[in-house]
């Protein structure tokens, strides 16, 4: 199972994948995708870990509009996540790899067709 659509288009396995949680140690990833994400923890989990021997990495990889654009791209891309957490929207109920959107389950759901799981947040 591949679980991006797009990161499998660009050459991320389900190998490298597991190796994501433990990236530092890891073999699969080079010095400068470390380096970046070191940078996306940073941003997603704690900035003390943006210090100076972090930012000489970065800089020793990235040029100032590169780390500009992953920064930026990280930080939308988390807080597209939460607002999908705030509708509600399951894993696979948008459909990544296409341009309709929301799977057929999920639109009948918000538009009201369908019955909400109980707990469920509100759709609309």
């Amino acid at each position: 199972m591949q679980r991006s659509v797009q990161a499998g288009r660009q050459g991320l396995t389900e190998a490298k994948y597991g190796d994501l949680l433990h990236f530092a140690d890891s073999t699969k990833f080079t010095d400068r995708e470390k380096v970046a994400l070191t940078y996306t923890s940073a941003i997603l989990w704690n900035a003390e870990i943006a210090d100076d021997a972090l930012w000489a990495q970065l800089h020793r990889h990235f040029a100032i509009p590169e780390l500009v654009e992953l920064g930026f791209f990280v930080a939308l891309t988390l807080g597209q996540q939460r607002w999908i957490k705030t509708l509600g929207l399951e894993h696979g109920e948008v459909l990544g790899d296409t341009r309709r959107g929301l799977s057929r389950p999920a639109a009948e759901r918000v538009s009201g067709k369908a019955k909400r799981k109980p707990g469920s947040a509100h759709r609309g």
